[in-house]
């Protein structure tokens, strides 16, 4: 059986490794401490290190005929859209939204937003459990928050329940 390659995968795998040379160039500009042991860059290395090497995965994919195996699955647009919403909530209600000096939108924060995002992505992976997903995601909220916010003292997103703890 001879394979064709497919373009669209080879594209998106080209596009990744390109990516990651733009990311280890910015990366490459990162200033480190001749005194420290892992500087700051060590973390984008090894997100370059990632693109690049998925990227090659693809494009050699895409070479070998691409995923031929899904051709007939057809795409989950309402999926998409729940994804989509979620992200444009969690921005939404992180910092609220103002028109001009009014806000329409309060502040929710950090813990909010993020259990929406969280509930969202769950539906558009098609779970029907609302409220367990909810309390998932209110869970794991409220960990990153404490954990980013208080032990490391990186303020996050401040917001109604952020004021009471």
């Amino acid at each position: 059986m001879v394979l064709k390659p497919s373009l669209p995968e080879l594209l998106v795998g080209l596009g990744m490794v390109g990516f990651a040379v733009v990311v280890g160039f910015a990366t490459a500009a990162i200033p480190s401490s001749a005194y420290a042991k892992v500087g700051p860059a060590v973390v984008p290395w090894a997100i370059t290190a990632g693109l690049v090497f998925f990227g090659l995965l693809l494009t050699l994919q895409g070479l070998t005929g691409g995923w031929e195996h899904e051709r007939g699955v057809d795409f989950d647009w309402r999926g998409l859209g729940w994804l989509l919403a979620g992200l444009g909530m969690n921005l939404i209600l992180i910092d609220g939204y103002r028109v001009g000096e009014t806000q329409v939108i309060p502040q929710f924060g950090f813990i909010i937003a993020s259990t929406v995002v969280f509930s969202f992505t769950a539906r558009a992976f098609g779970s029907r459990a609302f409220l367990r997903d909810v309390l998932i995601g209110f869970v794991l909220a409220l960990v990153a928050y404490i954990g980013f916010d208080r032990v490391l003292g990186y303020q996050i997103g401040s917001g109604m329940i952020e004021r009471l703890i």
